[in-house]
């Protein structure tokens, strides 16, 4: 997954600090329509194997699978088991009010389940490494 940015600083052991533009959802200008109320700008550190200087626009690069997997656990998850969790209950002949009380169980078991995956492990954020200087 790539994005582009700019090098705000230089830091110590080949690494920078980028400024990258977050994505909206709608894909739109948030000028246009102000329905953004989060902070358009993320600082991440990347490694910067190829000596970019501050101010300089470049593309920076993080592993697609971490990204996925991090969309998995706090997506996809959940939602499968709010589904697979009323599915059960209808299964079992259980009367829609169970249902519902059984989809919601599912939904909280993900939450546990990602809160319990994310406490258990280091601390691993994703990495960005600068592939390329733009300008």
């Amino acid at each position: 997954m790539t994005q582009e940015g700019i090098v705000v600083r230089l830091l110590a052991h080949e690494m920078a600090e980028v400024a990258v533009t977050r994505m909206t959802a709608c894909g739109g200008n948030c000028g246009s329509c102000e329905s953004c109320m989060l902070q358009s700008e993320v600082k991440a550190l990347a490694k910067n194997q190829i000596s970019a200087q501050p101010g300089q626009r470049v593309l920076i690069e993080s592993k697609t699978s971490a990204v996925f997997c991090a969309i998995f656990l706090v997506y996809v998850m959940p939602l499968v088991l709010f589904l697979c969790g009323y599915t059960a209950a209808y299964l079992a002949g259980a009367k829609e009010g169970i249902c519902i009380l059984c989809s919601f169980l599912g939904l909280a078991l993900g939450a546990l389940i990602l809160v319990a995956t994310q406490r258990g492990k280091k601390k691993k954020n994703i990495s960005y490494d600068i592939i390329k200087v733009l300008e």
